[in-house]
């Protein structure tokens, strides 16, 4: 991982989870670990109404490399315009704000990366995000290979630390996917919410990831383990042993979500409070 701010920004924390049983062949508890913050981005360090800070994010622009909707069949443009993407001042503190908008017959909104900046190998990862609302919306919290320039996907991997379906507020989903494990045979998990919904309030997304296994949480629970053991099980590779970047978009339409808008009330607006990573002292 390369960052100006790693040197300045070192704590340790604890964290001990009871998880939920999926598996005969997996752990039913979670071990005490010791985490290291060695990069964080809270979004109050630049002037509300800026672009996000360029020593942390790049941008993906358009419609794709293949002009395709980012293989997903996507409806929106990504740009760098303050209208889809800027920093924003709520009650004095610093957000991250993107933002789908219907322009015309169009929709644009923005996606941002840590690509070549901050790439980590196993760790834990986080943000903490409220969501969108509405038909055809599909903010993602995410992470690709870092090789994936000289090894396509899905061989790069990916890490999908939070996906959501805009009509359904109480859920969100994580996924991987990998060599044969891609698409609709990807490895996923559903996460419920009991009489409350994502949209209405900030949730904290999280993974832990090491050399055996990936761990997705919601709000400190931990609601699915992908292991090496079960990913090699079901014909996939172990591609989770290298450095990943993180990924931040807002989405219109596409394979995960369906093709209609009907009922959405543009524009609708992903905030991110802060996002961080953190690796294991041992």
């Amino acid at each position: 991982m390369t960052s100006n701010k790693i040197n300045s920004m070192k704590y340790v924390f604890f964290l001990g989870i009871i998880a939920v049983t999926w598996s005969c062949n997996d752990s039913t508890e979670i071990k005490k670990k010791t985490w290291e913050l060695v990069w964080q981005d809270d979004f109050n360090t630049i002037l509300a109404d800026s672009l996000p800070n360029s020593a942390n994010w790049k941008f993906d622009i358009g419609k794709g490399p293949n002009n395709d909707g980012w293989g997903n069949a996507e409806w929106q443009t990504y740009t760098n315009n303050t209208n889809n993407i800027k920093l924003d001042k709520i009650d004095g503190e610093g957000f991250l704000k993107i933002s789908a908008r219907q322009e015309g017959s169009n929709y644009t909104s923005a996606r941002i990366k840590t690509m070549g900046l901050i790439e980590q190998k196993y760790g834990r990862f986080e943000a903490r995000i409220k969501l969108p609302y509405g038909p055809g919306i599909w903010p993602a919290f995410w992470m690709l290979g870092a090789n994936i320039e000289t090894t396509a996907w899905p061989a790069c991997g990916e890490i999908d630390i939070m996906e959501y379906k805009g009509q359904e507020p109480d859920k969100i989903h994580g996924t991987l996917h990998g060599p044969v494990l891609y698409g609709g045979n990807a490895i996923t998990q559903t996460y419920s919410l009991t009489n409350a919904r994502f949209d209405t309030d900030f949730h904290l997304f999280a993974v832990e990831w090491d050399e055996n296994a990936i761990d997705f949480f919601a709000d400190q629970v931990l609601y699915k383990r992908i292991s090496k053991q079960e990913v090699v099980s079901k014909g996939g590779n172990w591609v989770y042993d290298q450095p990943f970047f993180l990924i931040f978009n807002l989405a219109v339409c596409g394979n995960f979500v369906g093709t209609t808008v009907a009922g959405t009330v543009f524009p609708q607006t992903m905030l991110v409070d802060y996002v961080k990573v953190y690796r294991e002292l041992k």
